[in-house]
């Protein structure tokens, strides 16, 4: 075992299931000592199992968008392991009806309160424990969509991903003097369970060529263990086969 991150805690939202999991088995590996949140506890307990056979790992019930369940959760872990050290978040949701003549805004509201409302309300509760340490990473995932906004992901993702950006820039503004940096992490297609919600769902054959959840896992442990001197701003990642290279996803509308 790689044990770089020894006696490290980090937290994973979204840690049932794809990047988040993929990331949370790689901070294991290397030592850390692991809490992954999230809404299902079926799929929290799989992916507990998972990490308990590799290293030490919790697992707790959490829906990001409720901000006192996630300030509590912080409190908790502090409490209980006397530091955070480093915050993946990973939780993310897309309305499968998702482009403007279809988007209701309850969808809307839902992928707002799950991609950028929860994943500042994590930020915010991590943040006075990394000030006290002066130190801290926190990782955002975004997307390819932060950066070339497509009809495929539709107008709630792409917004609340561009987000992302200027809110991890944001971090990176006003804390570096605190010795916190913060990464956003912009994958294009990546075979995880929310291509399932997608308006026509890949095919397996498809989801082959994409980014795997465990090369997400790679790029998350990467930026994990860089120095603490070092701050990676973005960090893009795309399939060698990029579909979005060959204008294949533009059209017709994901509806």
């Amino acid at each position: 075992m790689n044990t770089h991150l020894k006696g490290q805690v980090a937290w994973v939202t979204g840690g049932g299931s794809g990047i988040g999991l993929a990331g949370a088995i790689e901070l294991v590996k290397a030592g850390a000592h692991v809490l992954i949140s999230g809404r299902t506890a079926a799929t929290n307990a799989s992916a507990l199992a998972n990490l308990q056979a590799l290293g030490s790992a919790e697992a707790v019930l959490l829906d990001v968008a409720d901000k006192q369940a996630v300030k509590a959760v912080a409190q908790q872990l502090v409490a209980t392991r006397g530091r955070i050290d480093i915050l993946i978040n990973s939780a993310g949701t897309n309305a499968t009806q998702r482009n403007f003549d279809v988007l209701t805004t309850e969808a809307w509201d839902e992928v707002v309160a799950i991609n950028l409302s929860g994943l500042f309300y994590c930020v915010h509760a991590v943040l006075p424990t990394m000030r006290h340490q002066q130190g801290g990473l926190i990782i955002n995932v975004s997307s390819w969509a932060g950066l070339y906004a497509s009809t495929l992901t539709g107008p709630a993702y792409n917004a609340t991903k561009r987000a992302v950006l200027a809110l991890t820039e944001s971090i990176n503004m006003e804390e570096c003097i605190n010795g916190i940096r913060a990464s956003s992490l912009l994958p294009g297609e990546v075979a995880t369970p929310i291509l399932n919600k997608r308006p026509v769902p890949p095919s397996q054959a498809q989801r082959e060529r994409m980014v795997q959840a465990e090369d997400m896992g790679q790029a998350i442990l990467f930026l994990a263990q860089m120095p603490p001197r070092t701050c990676i701003n973005e960090l893009v990642i795309s399939p060698t086969h990029n579909r979005f290279y060959m204008g294949g996803l533009e059209t017709p509308k994901a509806r």
